[in-house]
C-alpha cells in the first residue's frame, strides 16, 4: 500500500513526538559554593578549627575538608575566599515575637492589621540581614509571615511558629481592655484574639482547644503563660497562672502530635506547677530559687533566659510595672549562676516585642551574656545550644535536617565574618560591617566577600 506524501509526513511527525516525550529530561544543574581558607566555628564547641575549606552544595553543606575542594560534577559553583576569617552557623533567637517585634503596643492592639504585617515583613528581613537565620516565635500572628518566607515572597529567617499565646483570663496575655469584662457567653473575641496574638482560654478543654488550633496551624510547639508579667496590665509578677490539670490539656494535645510546651512563669510555683504537668521548657524564669533550678536539672527541662538587665535595652516603666522590671533585673544575676551551676540546658533569646529601637540592637543583646559567658560559649549557645531546642519539635519540625552547627549533612546557614568572634564578641553587634556572607538554606543573601 503506498502511503501519501502528507500521510509519511504526519507518520513522521508522530514517531518524532513520540520520541522526544520519551526521552528523559534534563535534570537542572545543582548549584554550590565553596569557602575555602576559613576557620570553622562549628557550633559543637567554643573554639575554631584549623584553617578548612567547606562545601556547599543545594540546601547542605556537603564537604569540610582541610584539603582543597574540586568542584562537583554537574555543579555550578560560588567560590568564596575566606582569608583566613570565620565560618560559623547562622545565629538563632530562640524566644522571639517576630510578628510584632518592630511595631509599638499600640500600633499591635489596634492598628489595621494589614499594616503589622508589612511592619513584620521588614523586621524579618531586617533579622536575617543581622544574621539571624532561624527564630522560635513565641506568641504571635506568624503563620502568614513563616508561609510567606518559606515560599520566597519575602526574605527572612527560619520560623519555628507557636502561633497564638495561650492565656488564662488576667493573664499575661490577656490584652483586653476592662470594658471588655464580663464576656458572656456569645460575646465575640476580642480584637487581640481575632488577629491570632492571644488567646484566652480557662479551663482543660478550652486550652485544648486552643492548644489543637494552633497545632493544626503548624505550630511546632505550643507556648502559653503560666505566671505572672512585667509590661502586661492585671497580673502581679508573683502569681501562678493556669492549674496544673489545664497546662497538661496543652501537653497532652502537643505530645500526641509529637511536641513539647513551653511556659512563660518567673516564680518558683509556677516553674513547678508546670514541670508537674509535664511541660518541657521555662522562658525567663529570674526569680527561680535554688531548689527548682535543681528539680529543672533532675528533669532535664530547657531554661531559655534573656539578659534582661536595667539598662538601656530596656525601657523603664512606670508605676507598678516598674517595681515588676526591677524585681526581674535584679534575679537576671541569680538566675545564670544557678543555671550554670547546676548545668541546666540553657537557651538563649531576646524576647523582643514591641519595640522597633530594640529591635536594631540584636546582635548587643547577645553579646551581652560576656556578663556570665565565655565568647565562645555565647556564640555556641546561640548556635548549637539553640538548635538542640529547635529540634525538641520532633515531628513538628517545620525544617527536617540539623540547624545551629557547621558539619556535613547539616542544613547550610551560615556566616562569614570579618575577623574571629571567639576573640572579639563585639563583631557580631555590628553585623552590617562584619557579616561578609549571611546565607540560609544555602542562598547567598549578602555577599561583600570580594
Amino acid at each position: 500500500m503506498k502511503m501519501s506524501c502528507a500521510n509519511l509526513l504526519k507518520a513522521l511527525l508522530i514517531l518524532s513526538c513520540s520520541a522526544i516525550d520519551a526521552a528523559p529530561a534534563a535534570e537542572p544543574q545543582a548549584t554550590g559554593v565553596i569557602f575555602e581558607n576559613v576557620r570553622v566555628f562549628s557550633g559543637n564547641s567554643d573554639q575554631l578549627s584549623a584553617p578548612s575549606n567547606v562545601l556547599v552544595v543545594g540546601k547542605h553543606i556537603k564537604t569540610i575538608s582541610t584539603s582543597p575542594i574540586a568542584d562537583p560534577p554537574a555543579t555550578s559553583v560560588t567560590r568564596i575566599d575566606g582569608r583566613g576569617r570565620t565560618l560559623m552557623p547562622g545565629l538563632i533567637d530562640a524566644h522571639s515575637h517576630i510578628s510584632v517585634m518592630a511595631v509599638s503596643m499600640g500600633e499591635a492592639l489596634n492598628a489595621d492589621i494589614g499594616y503589622v504585617q508589612i511592619a513584620a515583613g521588614k523586621a524579618a528581613e531586617a533579622t536575617l540581614l543581622r544574621g539571624f537565620t532561624s527564630v522560635r516565635d513565641m506568641g504571635g500572628p506568624t503563620f502568614g509571615l513563616k508561609r510567606a518566607i518559606d515560599s520566597g515572597l519575602i526574605a527572612g529567617p527560619r520560623i519555628f511558629p507557636s502561633g497564638t499565646l495561650i492565656s488564662q483570663t488576667g493573664g499575661h496575655g490577656d490584652f483586653r481592655l476592662p470594658y471588655e469584662i464580663p464576656r458572656a457567653a456569645g460575646d465575640p473575641l476580642s480584637y487581640s484574639e481575632r488577629i491570632g496574638l492571644s488567646a484566652i482560654a480557662d479551663s482543660p478543654d478550652e486550652v485544648r482547644r486552643r492548644a489543637r488550633e494552633n497545632l493544626m496551624k503548624g505550630a511546632s510547639q505550643i507556648k502559653l503563660t503560666a505566671g505572672g508579667g512585667v509590661g502586661s496590665e492585671y497580673d502581679p509578677l508573683d502569681v501562678s497562672q493556669f492549674s496544673q490539670a489545664e497546662l497538661h490539656a496543652a501537653v497532652e494535645a502537643a505530645e500526641n502530635w509529637g511536641t513539647y510546651v513551653t511556659v512563660h512563669a518567673y516564680t518558683p510555683r509556677a516553674i513547678r506547677v508546670a514541670i508537674a504537668a509535664g511541660v518541657k521548657a521555662i522562658e525567663h524564669g529570674q526569680l527561680i530559687d535554688e531548689a527548682t533550678v535543681k528539680l529543672m536539672a533532675d528533669k532535664g527541662i530547657w531554661w531559655c533566659l534573656q539578659p534582661l538587665l536595667d539598662d538601656a535595652d530596656w525601657t523603664a516603666l512606670s508605676g507598678e510595672r516598674r517595681v515588676k522590671q526591677l524585681a526581674v533585673a535584679h534575679g537576671t544575676d541569680v538566675a545564670y549562676a544557678l543555671a550554670r551551676k547546676y548545668k541546666i540546658k540553657t537557651a538563649w533569646g531576646t524576647d523582643m516585642i514591641f519595640s522597633p529601637e530594640l529591635a536594631e540592637r540584636h546582635g548587643e543583646m547577645l553579646a551581652k551574656l560576656v556578663r556570665w559567658y565565655s565568647p565562645g560559649e555565647v556564640l555556641k549557645m546561640a548556635t548549637g545550644d539553640n538548635g538542640q531546642l529547635l529540634a525538641l519539635s520532633g515531628p513538628r519540625s517545620p525544617y527536617p535536617g540539623k540547624l545551629g552547627v557547621v558539619e556535613e549533612g547539616a542544613l547550610a546557614d551560615l556566616l562569614l565574618v570579618d575577623g574571629d568572634p571567639v576573640a572579639n564578641i563585639k563583631l557580631i553587634e555590628d553585623p552590617a560591617r562584619n557579616f561578609l556572607v549571611i546565607m540560609k538554606d544555602g542562598t547567598l543573601h549578602k555577599n561583600i566577600s570580594r
